[in-house]
C-alpha cells in the first residue's frame, strides 16, 4: 500500500504501514529481515539512523571472534553439550541455551555461504580455537573484522534482494494496543534525520511486527569500547512495557581511548609495556610495579590478559590477569592519572630487571616460539603474531611502534537485556529484541556466543513471524485514528522542546554527559552500595523531571533530544538493578566488582573500596534471574527460577508429522 499523510498538531507526519518493521541494521537485524524474505515474508521496511553505524560494522578485536559449534578435530562436541556450556556460565534458560546451540551451525554456514572467509582447512574442516569460558575450541575468525564482514555481506545481500532500507530514520517511540498479557507492540514513530523541516520530520509506522535490533546501551556510559555510532535503545522497550533480565551483567575490559579497540588477544600477548603520566604528560612511571613481586609473575599476568579479556573477579588473586584492570582503573579514576600501553619498549621490573625472553613463564615462552614471535619488542611481536592488529591502528592514523596507546577500562557488552522466549519474542508481543539488546546470556559467555545468538535468535524470530504473524496491520486512518492520542501527546512533548529557550533548560548532549558520567562511576567495574543507591535516586529525580527540562533546536537535535529521554529511563532501570542485586546480597561476579568490607583484597596494599567477596550462588538473588519492569511509573524487579535445559523429542516420524501439520512454531 502506497504511503499515507496525516496532519496532527500541525505536523504533516508520512506513514508506512508493513507487517515488519526491522529497527537497526547490524548483523542480527540485516538477518532478521533476509530471514524473513527466505521465510516468505517479504513485506518488510528496515529503519536504520545510519546503515554503516552501530557496533557490528565498527568493532573487534585482534581476532574477533565467532562462537559455533565445533567441526573439526577430534574431541567430542554436540548441540546439548555446546548448550550445557552455555548454560554453565549461570542465570541463563536452559531453553535458549539449547536453542543457540541447535541453530548454531546453521547460522554459521549462511554466513560462510555468503562469503564470510571463516578458514577451513585442506580437506574442509573448519578450524577452530578456545576462547574465553570455552572448554572445546569452538571459536573461529575472519580476522580483527568478523562483524564488519558479516556485516558488508549481510547489507549486500538484503540490497539484492530489494528489501525496502529507510536510512537516516530515528525510531524513538514504540506504539502498543491492549494490556497485561495481551498487550502488544502495534507501531512505532520515528524522526527522518535527513529532513530539515521539522514539522515534516515525524514518520508513522503502522506493522504488525517489530525487530528490535538496536545493540547494547553503549550511550549511558563515560568510560566505552562501543563504537561512538552506537548508542541502543533498550529504554524505548521498556517504556513501552516490556521486561528486562540480567540488565548488571555487563562485560568490561582494557581498551583504547581515542580510537575505541577492544586491547585483547594478540595486543596483550606480544607484553606491551604499562606506564602512567600525570594529567599534562609528566610523571611518568610503570605502576604495575608497584604490586607485582617480580618481573616473571608480572610478564604472565599481562601475557594472560591476552584470552582472558574481559575483567572477571575470580581472576585477581595469585596475580592472575584482572589484576591488571582494577590497577588500571585504580591509576585512572582514583588516582586520576593517564595510562598508556607502549609497544616500543619492553616492561621493566619491579626491581628493575631487564626484560628477557628467556626468563619469561613456560607458557608464556613456548606460545611465543611456536608462533615465531620471539622478537626484540613488543611491536615486533604483534607484526609477528598478528600483522593485521597491527595494521588496523595503522589505519586509524596511529603507528604503535612509535606512539604509546592511552588505554582505560571501557564497558564493552551487555549480556542482560530484554526479555524473550525460545523464538526471541518479548513479554510485549510482537515484538521481537534480537542481537545484544536481547539479553539472552547469563553472567559468563564464550567469547563470540553473542554473535551466534544474534544470527540463531534473529532466523528464529524471523520463522515465528512467518508462520504465527503473518497478517497486514490495519488501514493507515483506523491506525492513526487509534494512536491520535499517543501521538498528539509526543508531538506536543516535541514542540515543548522546540520552544524552550531560557537558560534552565539543557541540551541533550549535556543530559546524556551527567548520564555516561553517574553510570560509569556507580555501574562500572567496582559498585559501592551506597553509591549505586545514590546514584539511582539521582537517576529518578532526572527521570521526573526530563520532560520538562530538555530543549532543542533543529530536528538533529530533536531527534537527540528523545534519545536523551531514552537514555535517561535505560539508566535509571540499570541502576535500579543494580540496587536490587547489592541490596539482596548480591557479590561480586562476572565482570564487576561489589565492594564489601568483610570481604578480602586481591592485593594487600590496595584502597578498601577493592575489598570484596566471590559470589556463590547460594543466595537467592545470585542463582535466580533478575527481571525488570516499568508498570504505571514504578521500576517492579522480580526473580525468576533459571529454566533447565529441556529434554527434547527426538524420534523422526513424531517430529515430522509436527512439521507437516505446520506445528513446530506453536501452531
Amino acid at each position: 500500500m502506497a504511503d499515507e499523510k496525516f496532519r496532527i498538531n500541525g505536523f504533516d507526519l508520512t506513514c508506512h504501514r508493513v507487517n515488519t518493521l526491522v529497527v537497526g541494521s547490524g548483523a542480527a537485524s540485516l538477518n532478521a529481515a533476509l530471514s524473513l524474505h527466505r521465510f516468505g515474508q517479504k513485506d518488510i521496511i528496515i529503519a536504520t539512523e545510519n546503515l554503516r553505524g552501530g557496533t557490528s560494522r565498527n568493532a573487534g578485536s585482534d581476532k574477533q571472534t565467532y562462537y559455533k559449534l565445533s567441526l573439526s578435530g577430534d574431541a567430542e562436541d554436540s548441540p546439548l553439550l555446546m548448550a550445557e556450556d552455555l548454560f554453565n556460565g549461570h542465570c541463563m534458560h536452559g531453553d535458549i541455551a539449547l536453542c543457540e546451540a541447535l541453530g548454531s551451525v546453521g547460522a554459521f554456514l549462511n554466513l560462510a555461504n555468503l562469503g564470510v572467509p571463516f578458514p577451513q582447512n585442506m580437506y574442509g574442516a573448519w578450524v577452530g580455537y578456545k576462547t574465553d569460558h570455552d572448554p572445546k575450541a569452538r571459536g573461529t575468525s575472519a580476522g580483527p573484522y568478523t562483524s564488519k564482514i558479516m556485516h558488508t555481506l549481510l547489507a549486500e545481500e538484503a540490497k539484492r534482494k530489494k528489501i525496502k532500507i529507510l536510512d537516516h530514520v530515528r525510531i524513538i517511540y514504540l506504539l502498543t494496543s491492549g494490556d497485561g498479557n495481551d498487550k502488544s507492540v502495534t507501531g512505532a514513530i520515528g524522526i527522518n534525520l535527513r529532513e530539515r523541516d521539522i514539522k515534516k520530520a515525524f514518520l508513522l509506522f503502522n506493522c504488525t511486527n517489530i525487530i528490535l535490533g538496536t545493540g547494547g546501551p553503549a550511550g549511558i556510559y563515560r568510560d566505552s569500547v562501543f563504537p561512538e555510532l552506537q548508542s541502543g535503545s533498550t529504554g524505548l522497550a521498556i517504556g513501552a512495557g516490556a521486561t528486562a533480565q540480567n540488565l548488571t551483567e555487563s562485560q568490561f575490559g582494557i581498551a583504547s581511548v581515542k580510537f575505541r579497540w577492544n586491547l585483547s588477544g594478540s595486543y596483550q600477548q606480544v607484553i606491551p609495556q604499562y606506564f602512567s603520566t600525570d594529567k599534562f604528560g609528566r610523571e611518568k612511571k610503570e605502576f604495575l610495579n608497584e604490586f607485582f613481586p617480580d618481573i616473571r609473575r608480572l610478564t604472565r599476568a599481562i601475557f594472560l590478559k591476552g584470552y582472558q579479556w574481559p575483567f572477571d573477579p575470580a581472576k585477581t588473586s595469585d596475580y592472575g590477569s584482572s589484576v591488571i584492570d582494577l590497577l588500571v582503573y585504580r591509576e585512572k579514576v582514583i588516582r586520576g592519572r593517564k595510562v598508556f600501553l607502549d609497544y616500543s619498549v619492553n616492561p621493566s621490573g619491579p626491581a628493575g630487571e631487564k626484560f628477557s625472553l628467556t626468563d619469561l613463564d613456560g607458557e608464556v615462552y613456548d606460545y611465543l616460539n611456536k608462533s615465531g614471535a620471539l622478537k626484540k619488542t613488543p611491536f615486533e611481536r604483534l607484526r609477528a603474531l598478528n600483522s593485521p592488529a597491527a595494521d588496523l591502528y595503522l589505519r586509524h592514523n596511529i603507528d604503535l611502534s612509535k606512539a604509546p596507546l592511552e588505554i582505560s577500562v571501557s564497558v564493552q557488552h551487555n549480556n542482560g537485556g530484554l526479555k524473550g522466549n525460545i523464538w526471541w519474542e518479548s513479554d510485549l508481543k510482537h515484538l521481537f529484541p534480537v542481537g545484544e539488546v536481547n539479553g539472552s546470556h547469563g553472567v559468563y559467555r564464550p567469547g563470540g556466543s553473542a554473535l551466534n545468538s544474534g544470527q540463531v535468535g534473529s532466523s528464529r524470530a524471523a520463522f515465528y513471524i512467518s508462520k504465527r504473524y503473518f497478517n497486514a496491520p490495519h488501514g493507515n486512518k483506523d491506525f492513526a485514528k487509534t494512536f491520535e492520542l499517543s501521538l498528539s501527546e509526543i508531538l506536543s512533548l516535541a514542540t515543548s522542546w522546540l520552544e524552550n529557550k531560557s537558560e534552565n533548560h539543557i541540551k541533550p548532549a549535556a543530559l546524556v554527559r551527567i548520564i555516561r558520567e553517574r553510570m560509569s562511576e556507580a555501574g562500572g567495574i567496582i559498585r559501592e552500595k551506597n553509591k549505586v543507591k545514590e546514584a539511582a535516586g539521582e537517576a529518578w529525580k532526572l527521570w521526573h523531571s526530563v520532560d520538562g527540562i530538555l530543549s532543542a533546536s533543529s530536528v538533529r537535535e530533536l531527534a537527540d533530544a528523545f534519545r536523551a529521554r531514552e537514555h535517561c529511563l535505560t539508566h535509571l532501570v540499570y541502576l535500579e538493578a543494580l540496587k536490587k542485586y547489592i541490596g539482596d546480597g548480591g557479590r561480586s561476579r562476572g565482570s564487576y566488582i561489589v565492594s564489601e568490607k568483610k570481604g578480602s583484597k586481591p592485593l594487600k596494599n590496595l584502597e578498601d573500596v577493592f575489598s570484596f567477596s566471590l559470589c556463590r550462588y547460594d543466595r537467592k538473588i545470585e542463582n535466580h534471574i533478575l527481571e525488570i519492569k516499568m508498570v504505571n511509573g514504578n521500576i517492579i524487579p522480580e526473580l525468576r527460577r533459571v529454566r533447565p535445559i529441556p529434554r527434547q523429542e527426538l524420534w523422526f516420524e513424531k517430529v515430522w508429522r509436527q512439521n507437516l501439520e505446520d506445528k513446530i512454531a506453536g501452531g
